[in-house]
């Protein structure tokens, strides 16, 4: 019992210790602090919480989910973790933001190791445009400037950086490294010594006149020659040395928005191609079938379904690519169209899931169950789990409220089983209890 409680006691300072490095904006120490406190205590829960919020400060949105998860599962009840992840859950703009940062933190990394410096420096910038409280993007972007000798760069990022995480080692290590070459090119800038001045003497008479060589004659007309001189300087300084340095830098800022354009009409541009080729294939496959067969109508109004779905999907309307879809029957299919449709398949469903599921989001708020049942049921039916079990949870609401008591139960006990312990599962109880107490 003496050496549980010393650890318990041992657990709790790290949580202070982290606590307080917290408060001081010093995340990278306060995450190392409560790790630790968790490696004597896996229970500590406000220890995990506050680890997942110095997780969440720092970009780290994912880690700060998972450590709010672990900790509703040890303790389900009046745990705050369950605010944070309903907070989350229900921003879904949000949860999108951080599926798309992680996307394209992956893409710059991939460029990074093919040394397309350009492109991974410009997924990068996406990347903080979209979570700027990322410290490693704001790192790795501060390192590809490094390399290119962009170091007043560099360290506005790090210091961005810095003010997310006061004391995070590979931020001082490379702001070190920085001020260093910073201070180099500062240097090799000034002139060292100073010229002696050369004079030259005469004489006048039995005296010697002393006179400097560079001495300047400071009469009106020289001051006005001086002047002009000094203007028309200033004008080829302008012309030469101003203009090109502006020009370069707006020259190099378009060519890196034409390179991003680029990427991306080429990646659309080859989807089309790609389209346009398949459904040309299918025409033609189409032309070659004709009058075979008494079922060469029925092929030939199949393989016209796929074409119409790769046109919708072509054109962005996926809930019609979707739909029609599910009117294609790959059985009559050659060896060639099955493969187009498997690969149309997988290219329209994941987004046609999310459009219905919006659809039918849209009808359940607005209260038109029975829309609300029809959507859903397609989206249940395809993952049963999808958005974290809010799927299945609306659809035994919309069965609920249209009089289906029976798919409402049993929707209602699908949600308690793969949720327990949460609010929701709670709320499907009750009401699993009062459809049973209605019922003879």
């Amino acid at each position: 019992m003496d050496s549980y409680n010393k650890i318990i006691r041992l657990s709790n300072t790290l949580y202070n210790d982290g606590l307080e490095k917290a408060s001081v904006r010093d995340l990278s120490g306060a995450a190392d602090s409560l790790r630790k406190s968790l490696r004597y205590y896996k229970a500590n829960i406000p220890a995990r919480n506050l680890l997942g919020l110095v997780y969440y400060e720092m970009g780290e949105v994912v880690d700060a989910l998972s450590e709010w998860v672990i900790s509703r599962s040890l303790k389900p009840e009046g745990n705050p973790a369950e605010q944070y992840l309903e907070a989350i859950q229900s921003n879904r703009s949000r949860l999108s933001s951080v599926n798309q940062t992680i996307k394209k933190y992956n893409q710059a990394l991939l460029y990074c190791n093919q040394n397309s410096k350009d492109l991974a420096i410009i997924q990068l910038k996406k990347v903080l445009s979209m979570n700027p409280a990322l410290v490693k993007g704001r790192q790795l972007l501060a390192l590809l400037y490094m390399e290119e000798g962009k170091y007043d760069r560099a360290k506005k990022e790090l210091s961005e950086a810095a003010k997310v995480d006061t004391s995070n080692l590979t931020t001082l290590r490379y702001l070190r490294e920085v001020n260093q070459h910073l201070q180099k090119n500062v240097s090799s800038t000034k002139t060292v010594g100073h010229k002696k001045e050369d004079t030259a003497s005469y004489r006048s008479g039995n005296e010697t006149i002393i006179q400097p060589v560079n001495m300047r004659d400071t009469s009106p007309f020289m001051t006005i020659l001086n002047l002009i001189i000094g203007v028309g300087i200033g004008a080829l300084i302008t012309f030469f040395l101003i203009i090109p340095t502006v020009r370069q830098s707006v020259i190099s800022e378009a060519r890196k928005a034409e390179l991003q354009a680029n990427d991306e009409l080429t990646t659309r541009t080859q989807e089309m191609n790609e389209l346009n080729q398949e459904i040309e294939d299918l025409k033609s496959q189409i032309k070659n079938m004709e009058g075979d067969s008494e079922d060469a109508q029925k092929m030939i109004d199949n393989y016209e379904q796929m074409i119409a779905v790769c046109y919708d999907y072509s054109q962005l309307n996926i809930q019609a690519a979707g739909d029609g879809m599910e009117k294609v029957d790959p059985g009559l299919l050659g060896a060639q169209s099955k493969a187009v449709y498997d690969k149309m398949n997988g290219l329209v469903s994941e987004q046609y899931m999310a459009a219905v599921y919006q659809q039918a989001e849209q009808d359940y708020n607005s209260r038109n169950f029975a829309a609300a049942v029809t959507g859903l049921e397609k989206v249940v039916q395809a993952e049963e789990d999808h958005d974290d079990g809010y799927a299945i949870y609306h659809l035994a609401h919309s069965y609920r409220q249209t009089g289906d008591i029976e798919n409402a139960k049993k929707y209602y006990q699908r949600m308690i089983e793969l949720h327990p312990g949460t609010q929701r599962a709670r709320a499907s109880q009750q009401y699993l209890d009062e459809l049973n107490r209605q019922q003879p």
